[in-house]
């Protein structure tokens, strides 16, 4: 189609018999199109008629605005005639738009190249994995109790806009035809004033069907944390479309009907009158969030809400480019900035609270404290987010640490100083809570182990946490676990072992008439004492990982097995000739070898162990 600035030119130059009476028949021609005065003015649209019609019309505003001023229009011709073209203008704009609906909008969106690189999935962070059964409801941990979580990791961006054609180009061309005129007769504002009432309502209409809500700040805090993680994941998918397709392409349309129009950059007013406030609209959302209340589970929400703003903003750069849409790259600039603090605010908060938390109820059995599955979950979900954070998180932890005790490395960054802090954190609060065991020491390395095994499997099972944490500090960790093993073995079983001791069995004399009966009944019984209650105790334990559990029962069978069965081999003869000998000599190796099998099951067994043999 020829542009319309063309088309003008030739009709300018074009001879035309009704027009040929110049002033005279170009004021009766916008007299017949009074609407005020004429039945078929208000029944018909011009632009709807004839071509030859609407270029007689254009060519006779032409005429009637060559010769005549405001000023000096006695008949109001002008005024007249930009009337009519103004509810032509109205009239083009509301029928000859496009309907995109979000389907539609969608579809273009994925069509982008923004392949994310990230995973997502739904975490708990007080979840289970890893083997580890549930013994204890998380709900118990109050303070820092998280529901499920969407994760993702950042992604690189790349510019993405989409511009569709929301106006056919023939109706481009007589909006720009009427624009033209409007603007040369002094009519701007009121231009301006149609298209953006018209086109506000297109736009209100798309962020309806995209879910977008006239929330107010104030609207937003005060909604359920659950309701606003919900909306935030709408946001992101809808301020994609909004920017790069209906922002982007309400932009283009601006431009191409008024570019070039005018002293005035009239494309930028008519796009700013069309869509400051539904971009208003859509960024008070996530200021919102940026300045609300901060706490633990809302930051992987509101770091995919800066992960979205962060791509969206080069975007936003280019939509609103202009100097009288400076207010919005503005407002997105600041918004990032404030969710950048936020994330790391909750961060160190997050940090202060496992420093904090201070639950005077240890678990039973000595098995994991929720506050170890909270925190361990949560770092892991923070090592997805790592690319953001390390970002985010440049000075390392501000809490007084000993040189000697806090594990340093150049290569590390801020995020992993602050991730080992945290673990230091938790394990010195965990050896807080092992004192409360008050009355049995050998629960209390059992609980510290425990704990410190599931802190470093986290750390195994997560190849980013483990980058971040090293190899050093893993090795430390590892060691204190096992040392804990070695302590809760040390404050049991030696004292079952110390039964099996030949000291205080013989008597005085050769060694085959010198055992004292009498004192190794006593031997065998204290035994069988000291056993049977370390069996009914430490059977209601618990040991989650199964692969631990079981290592730690070889380990006591390798210790205990062998003395049992020598001491048996050495002295069993000396009893078996006696009468009730089986009150003394009550269990085999079987028998001990099957009973170490309830060990660690967090489960209550018979009083008595189950005897397989004499």
């Amino acid at each position: 189609m020829e542009p319309p600035e063309n088309r003008s030119q030739a009709i300018e130059r074009e001879d035309s018999d009704d027009l040929a009476g110049g002033i005279e028949a170009a004021h009766k021609l916008i007299m017949r199109w009074d609407s005020t005065v004429s039945e078929e003015a208000r029944e018909r649209m011009i632009f709807d008629g004839d071509r030859r019609e609407v270029d007689r019309y254009l060519r006779a505003v032409d005429e009637i605005r060559r010769s005549v001023s405001a000023d000096s229009d006695p008949s109001g011709a002008i005024q007249i005639a930009m009337a009519r073209l103004e509810d032509e203008f109205r009239h083009i704009l509301m029928t000859r738009s496009s309907l995109i609906g979000v389907d539609a909008l969608s579809d273009q969106l994925n069509s982008l190249s923004i392949s994310s690189g990230s995973r997502s999935g739904e975490y708990d962070v007080d979840g289970e994995d890893d083997g580890y059964q549930d013994e204890e409801d998380p709900r118990r941990f109050q303070e820092l109790e998280i529901s499920r979580r969407s994760c993702s990791s950042r992604r690189s961006s790349t510019t993405s806009i989409r511009e569709v054609d929301l106006v056919p180009s023939d109706a481009i061309c007589d909006l720009r035809s009427i624009a033209q005129r409007m603007i040369a007769a002094g009519y701007l504002r009121e231009c301006i004033q149609v298209y953006g009432s018209v086109r506000k309502s297109v736009v209100d209409a798309g962020f309806r069907e995209l879910g977008i809500e006239k929330l107010s700040i104030g609207d937003v805090q005060r909604l359920e944390w659950e309701a606003v993680e919900a909306k935030i994941r709408r946001w992101i998918r809808a301020a994609r479309i909004c920017v790069r397709i209906l922002f982007a392409s309400e932009r283009r349309v601006c431009e191409r009907i008024f570019d070039g129009l005018g002293e005035e950059d009239a494309g930028d007013a008519c796009f700013m009158e069309t869509v400051k406030g539904a971009a208003i609209q859509l960024f008070n959302f996530a200021e919102a969030i940026s300045i609300s209340r901060r706490s633990p589970e809302k930051l992987f929400k509101i770091l995919d809400l800066h992960d979205a703003l962060s791509d969206l903003l080069p975007d936003v750069s280019d939509v609103f480019r202009s100097g009288s849409s400076e207010s919005v790259r503005v407002q997105g600039a600041e918004i990032l900035s404030r969710l950048a603090e936020a994330a790391r605010g909750i961060l160190s908060e997050f940090e202060n609270a496992v420093q904090r938390e201070q639950s005077k109820t240890p678990v039973p059995g000595g098995t994991i404290h929720p506050i170890t599955r909270y925190v361990m979950n949560y770092i892991n979900l923070i090592s997805d987010y790592r690319l953001t954070l390390m970002e985010l998180i440049v000075s390392k932890p501000s809490a007084a640490t000993p040189e000697a005790e806090f594990p340093q490395s150049e290569d590390q960054s801020a995020l992993a100083h602050h991730m080992i802090w945290t673990i230091m954190a938790l394990q010195s609060n965990l050896e807080s809570k092992s004192k409360l065991y008050k009355d049995d020491a050998a629960l209390s390395h059992l609980f510290i182990m425990n704990n410190v095994h599931y802190i470093v499997q986290k750390v195994k099972g997560s190849p980013e946490l483990r980058e971040m944490i090293g190899d050093d500090y893993l090795k430390r960790l590892t060691g204190v676990y096992r040392q804990s093993a070695t302590s809760y073995q040390r404050a049991t079983w030696v004292k079952v072992l110390h039964c099996l001791r030949d000291e205080g069995i013989h008597v005085s004399g050769g060694f085959a008439s010198g055992v004292s009966k009498s004192a190794l009944r006593e031997r065998f019984k204290n035994f069988n004492s000291v056993f049977e209650d370390a069996h009914r105790i430490q059977s209601t334990w618990s040991v989650p990982d199964l692969q631990l559990r079981e290592e730690l029962r070889i380990s006591i069978a390798e210790k205990l097995l062998p003395a049992y069965r020598s001491f048996l081999g050495r002295f069993r003869s000396h009893l078996e000739s006696s009468r009730h000998s089986e009150l003394y000599i009550k269990y085999s190796v079987d028998d001990l070898e099957s009973a170490l099998l309830d060990f660690f099951e967090a489960c209550h067994v018979p009083p008595h162990i189950r005897r397989r043999s004499n």
